[in-house]
């Protein structure tokens, strides 16, 4: 009798122990297809955010480069591009003026001649070599600004 409680008792522990591990092992199959699932939501939502972000910041570098060629054409033609070039420089002023509403037209002037002087070269290497100035003749007609300069 002994025996047969005996048996009894390690054969129920054995099916406890196989239904747990059953319970346990489908459980953990549902929580990783589950994690699957998520995973493959956010990668999808990521690469769609990641598309849009990179058709926005394109759509305004086209539209900033339209908005340069669209000045530079301007700029051509004698008259109204003299009058062209005054206007788009006035409302670049008067853009950098409500970043600096302390600032006057002669901190304007220098903090744009520095800015210049940094992207000189750039320019330069653009120009044809037939029509290209030098770059220590160009940079010694920009006016001295020490405060800006240093800020920059």
């Amino acid at each position: 009798m002994r025996r047969l409680f005996a048996l009894l008792r390690a054969t129920s522990f054995l099916v406890m122990l196989c239904v747990s591990l059953a319970a346990t092992t489908i459980s953990m199959g549902i929580w990783a297809v589950s994690l699957t699932a998520q995973v493959t939501t956010m990668t999808a939502s990521a690469a769609a955010a990641a598309i849009a972000n990179r058709k926005a910041i394109a759509a305004a570098v086209v539209r900033t480069k339209a908005k340069a060629r669209l000045r530079r054409a301007l700029i051509v033609v004698p008259v109204a591009g003299i009058a062209a070039a005054a206007v788009f420089e006035h409302q670049d002023y008067l853009e950098w003026k409500q970043d600096n509403p302390d600032a006057d037209l002669g901190d304007y002037g220098c903090e744009i001649s520095a800015v210049s002087a940094e992207v000189v070269d750039d320019v330069l290497q653009d120009l044809p070599e037939e029509v290209r100035p030098s770059r220590h003749w160009l940079l010694a007609r920009m006016p001295e600004c020490e405060a800006t300069a240093r800020e920059l």
